[in-house]
């Protein structure tokens, strides 16, 4: 008896010291969920996207440790309709949320009847936390806790400041921080420094159970308030891009202390981390008329060339998906939902959803790409902009160009462009391929008539 006590102690030993118990427990643990989503965030600024002037090792670990996509597209070019669409899985439009919410109290934003990635979550079971912008209603129904979040920690209209977190942008000012439902005062304290404590409390307190954390931090959107350790790293670079860089590398520092509490939990592997922008770069005055890189991609933030859409994006999860690797399919903000709901067990809610899980292109860099084309309506009415891409071809119906505010360029009512030979779409071949304008038109009016028959 005491030789077999003596074995069963030496093999229990053997199995700590080689698997902590923190591994063990995640072995048959269902999948954690953490969605980060940054605002305002160009198309190629990151150092792993090409740009140069950047100090922004975090993400740049993270996406050497996961998968990089290069035709990664929001839902929409505008905040609330972006969010919409990550939220939601279906077109912004579809959803209700065709432009932005208002930032007033008391306005409802996305309709309660649909249905968010927190509320499929908790049907099987997980916590679920919001920290950071939400900018998708502002009555209780359609506020952070009223759309399946056990927990919400941020601002509900579109930007705060970050020291006072009042809103300023259109009178009267007033304050917007809030938990839970409730306002609540933390002036003086820098925002992004609340949304690590906040987004890290919420990972700890769930640690043992799986849960869904949606991080929307609200950087580098303006005001643009990066901290002194970047103001001063970048104190030699030309503005408007020292004020955008200040803040990427700000984003940057804060998204690495919250994925460091994943690794110092041991939580790490079996959670789902998705980075991402919103859209692309803002050329507002607010934003000192820009600041953001396209690089080589027309239009930014509000518009819908590829500077407004085509965004940085990195998902990471080191023990299911592939690390190091780079995909070029086409995908979009909408295919996290049902992407989400296949990794956790979740059936999807039956309705129209326009986003496809992703899980076939993040495991392989040979799967085709999930969608035969992608949709995207910004506005309404006559005049609301509209976008069709399908292979190489893009056709936009009253296209705006957005690359800088402070010179209006005009634009045809129809622009097509081949983006393999014309990745800058500078040039309007809408005349000499007729035929392909009519099918894209076509897809358009398909679509649109869909969304107003639901």
């Amino acid at each position: 008896m005491n030789r077999i006590l003596i074995v069963l102690t030496a093999l229990v030993s053997f199995v700590v010291v080689q698997f902590p118990v923190s591994q063990l427990q995640a072995v048959d643990a269902r999948p954690n969920v953490v969605l980060i989503y940054t605002d305002d965030q160009g198309s190629l600024d990151l150092n792993c996207y090409g740009s140069k002037d950047l100090h922004t090792p975090n993400l740049d670990k993270l996406a050497g440790q996961g998968v990089r996509f290069t035709q990664m597209y929001s839902p929409s070019a505008i905040c609330s309709a972006s969010r919409a669409g990550l939220m939601t899985g279906r077109f912004p439009a579809r959803a209700g949320v065709p432009g932005n919410v208002s930032s007033t109290k008391g306005v409802a934003g996305m309709p309660s009847t649909e249905i968010t990635i927190a509320e499929m979550l908790k049907s099987v079971g997980y916590s679920t936390g919001h920290v950071g912008k939400w900018h998708l209603g502002y009555t209780p129904e359609t506020m952070p806790n009223g759309q399946g979040f056990d927990s919400s920690f941020g601002h509900m209209g579109g930007c705060i400041d970050n020291y006072s977190h009042f809103f300023y942008w259109v009178g009267p000012n007033r304050h917007d921080l809030w938990r839970d439902g409730k306002e609540i005062h933390m002036d003086g304290q820098f925002f992004l420094d609340l949304m690590v404590a906040e987004g890290n409390r919420f990972i700890e307190a769930n640690r043992d159970d799986p849960f869904c954390l949606y991080w929307a931090i609200n950087a580098p959107h303006y005001p643009m308030q990066g901290t002194a350790k970047w103001r001063e790293l970048y104190e030699k670079l030309p503005s408007p891009r020292r004020q955008y860089a200040e803040f990427v590398s700000t984003v940057d520092e804060k998204v690495g202390e919250l994925i460091a509490t994943l690794d110092r939990l041991g939580i790490r592997d079996n959670t789902l981390v998705v980075f991402q922008s919103d859209h692309g770069h803002s050329t507002e005055e607010r934003a000192f008329w820009g600041g953001g890189n396209a690089g080589p991609y027309r239009g930014a933030k509000a518009c819908l060339f590829e500077g407004g859409i085509r965004i940085p994006s990195i998902a990471s999860m080191p023990g299911r998906i592939p690390q190091g690797e780079v995909r070029d399919q086409l995908a979009t903000g909408c295919d996290w939902f049902p992407t989400i709901a296949e990794l956790c067990g979740a059936d999807l809610p039956d309705r129209h959803y326009d986003g496809r899980s992703l899980w076939p292109v993040l495991e392989s860099a040979d799967a085709k790409s999930q969608h035969d084309h992608f949709f995207w309506l910004l506005g309404k009415g006559r005049n609301a902009q509209w976008a069709v891409r399908k292979g190489d071809w893009k056709l936009l119906g009253n296209a705006t160009d957005k690359s800088d505010r402070r010179e209006s360029v005009q634009v045809d009512d129809l622009f097509l462009a081949n983006l393999k030979d014309d990745i800058g779409e500078q040039t309007n071949v809408a005349r000499e391929h007729a035929g392909i304008v009519d099918e894209l038109q076509e897809v358009m009016r398909g679509h649109v008539a869909n969304i107003a028959g639901e």
